[in-house]
């Protein structure tokens, strides 16, 4: 695509506040920022950044930014910077904080949709550094449909402790063996003060580097981007051509529907099985696909996950971290065998204006290099990330078996109402090998906000016990998470489904390899529990959260607020 030609100023956004007469109180705006003449009449491209000081995470994107400027400028579109909010996991993690994770991904599509909506802007870039902030942005994107380039703030470099390689899985895990007198108050100040060394996001498969890898696959975000580490130098060299590029879509009206289709969907669930990515990414494409108007649910990506090889030895699972693979060939190495081995959709149109296979012609592979399998030769044959259905999740569940040695567990339940309630269980022993641990009323309506468990799972693998309890809930994991642990499970237990009807002592299947998990209760005395289950007031009775709570859809199609463009009457790129 030519990079500097000029799209229509006609069929534009922007003509609704910078053309004709009218406008001219519009402009005197424009003029007060020293914007020029030409300027003003040029294409506006929002750069939307998710910035802020509350971690690591997205404290570099406000520079990268920057450069994203300067391409747009370099190819004659003029740059309007915004920023939106970010909830970071790794702060909000195991206290009520984490209640405001995910309706922040909702808050972050809905902001950036107002902000273009409201100043009539022409081309969307997105700059997300944390979990949450990655799909919301994307969200946006397919929501406005105005042509658009996702960039990824990169990946935090590995801390070293003591020679050894480490992330803040470690520190979280550390927590547990703490508890159990394993490590000192000492040896835990040491860990944490070098644990993250730089800026950036998680540096594991976690549920940022998954949603980043994502990003590539599905189409929107430039080859080899997601996967430089935030301090890198060259991510200004990605982040000055995700604004030239922006503009070269802008000229061919190439707009994120036709980038992400069904079958891009399913090549970016396709490599989260591949590199043993993030439960949360079942949550989060069926939410992207609800803005395309797509049916994509639960059940759709774990087919998907079914099928594919997992090749990618990537934390927590494997060995490696995000910046060991993009050293080793990055993304276009993983979908290149996996394209190479019939896993890919070759003809889905992608933000360089080409498709993934003429994307990834030219990429070689590196035998040179361990972090990658080919797809022939897998880890193991079925994708790192495997769903579950049966009497006990109607709707579906999720569980990460990346790096698992056992696929099946059998036990007795131990039922908790909150995370808080497990956590305290946990932290002081009160519970035996061969439990399986319940966690409910965390779902998306009933937490509000589908918490995350890490502090938990991480605290029984760090007490020795990761493989010797189980652990299901109708809330969420982190990327980090490991052990056999279930999330997602549907319908949660606040709107009456059958994890909220169990009772300490029942006995619950898991099985991974067949894809089952149920209550050893007959359809009959479920019916008749949940003839005698009342609904939980609701934690919160006003504000976002409460908002959120009246909003929000099951797990199984996103955790989404809105019907999304099958119920849409006007595009925004077309107003």
């Amino acid at each position: 695509m030519d990079k500097r030609a000029q799209p229509d100023k006609s069929r534009l956004p922007s003509r609704h506040v910078t053309e004709g007469p009218e406008r001219a109180p519009h402009r005197s705006y424009l003029y007060a920022m020293g914007l020029s003449d030409e300027e003003i009449h040029q294409p506006l491209v929002g750069v939307a950044t998710c910035w802020n000081e509350a971690a690591p995470c997205n404290i570099s994107l406000m520079r990268q930014a920057q450069a994203v400027k300067k391409g747009v400028a370099a190819a004659r579109g003029t740059p309007r910077e915004f920023a939106t909010i970010t909830v970071t996991d790794g702060i909000a993690m195991g206290h009520e904080g984490m209640f405001s994770s995910l309706p922040s991904r909702d808050v972050i599509a809905d902001s950036v949709e107002l902000t273009m909506r409201g100043h009539c802007y022409d081309a969307l870039i997105g700059l997300a550094g944390c979990d949450k902030s990655l799909p919301g942005m994307m969200m946006a994107m397919v929501r406005l449909n105005v042509p658009s380039v996702f960039i990824y703030g990169g990946s935090i470099l590995p801390g070293t402790f003591r020679g050894k390689p480490v992330t803040v899985q470690d520190v979280f895990e550390a927590v547990g063996r703490h508890s159990v007198g394993q490590l000192s108050n000492e040896d835990l100040a040491e860990l944490e003060r070098v644990a993250c060394p730089s800026a950036g996001a998680c540096g594991a498969q976690f549920t940022a580097n998954t949603m980043a890898t994502v990003s590539e696959a599905i189409g929107l975000a430039p080859p080899y981007s997601a996967g430089a580490p935030a301090p890198y130098e060259i991510r200004d060299a990605f982040c000055y051509q995700a604004g030239e590029q922006v503009m070269a879509l802008l000229a061919a009206n190439i707009r994120p529907r036709d980038i992400v289709t069904r079958e891009a969907l399913e090549n970016a669930a396709t490599v989260v099985a591949a590199s043993g990515g993030s439960t949360n990414a079942a949550l989060h494409l069926p939410a992207i696909a609800n803005e395309a108007g797509i049916e994509f649910d639960l059940f759709d990506v774990a087919e998907i996950f079914r099928r594919t090889p997992y090749i990618a030895d990537l934390k927590p699972g494997g060995r490696y971290v995000a910046k060991d693979m993009f050293e080793a060939g990055g993304v276009p190495l993983l979908m290149k065998t996996l394209l190479d081995h019939g896993h890919l959709h070759g003809d889905c149109l992608t933000v360089t204006g080409r498709s993934v296979a003429e994307n990834l012609a030219s990429v070689q592979w590196n035998d040179e290099q361990d972090v990658v399998r080919p797809a022939n030769d897998p880890i193991s044959p079925t994708g790192g990330v495997v769903g579950l259905s049966g009497n006990l999740a109607p709707d579906g569940a999720i569980v990460k078996v990346a790096g698992m040695k056992t696929l099946t567990f059998r036990g007795p339940a131990r039922c908790f109402d909150s995370e808080e309630e497990c956590f305290e269980a946990v932290t002081n022993r009160r519970y035996e090998e061969g439990d399986v641990l319940v966690i409910r009323y965390e779902g998306p309506k009933g937490g509000p906000g589908m918490r995350e468990m890490l502090a938990t799972t991480a605290a029984l693998y760090g007490q020795g016990m990761g493989d010797k309890v189980a652990l299901i809930t109708d809330g969420r994991f982190s990327g980090a998470t490991r052990g056999f642990c279930v999330g997602h499970v549907g319908p949660e237990a606040a709107v009456g489904g059958p994890i909220g009807l169990i009772r300490d002592g029942d006995i619950i299947v898991l099985d991974a390899e067949k894809g089952v998990i149920s209550v050893e209760l007959s359809d009959e005395e479920l019916a008749e529990r949940r003839k005698q289950w009342q609904a939980p007031a609701p934690r919160f009775g006003s504000g976002a959260l409460w908002k959120f709570a009246e909003l929000t859809g099951p797990a199984r199609f996103g955790a989404v607020t809105h019907p999304g463009a099958k119920r849409e009457t006007k595009v925004y790129a077309d107003v």
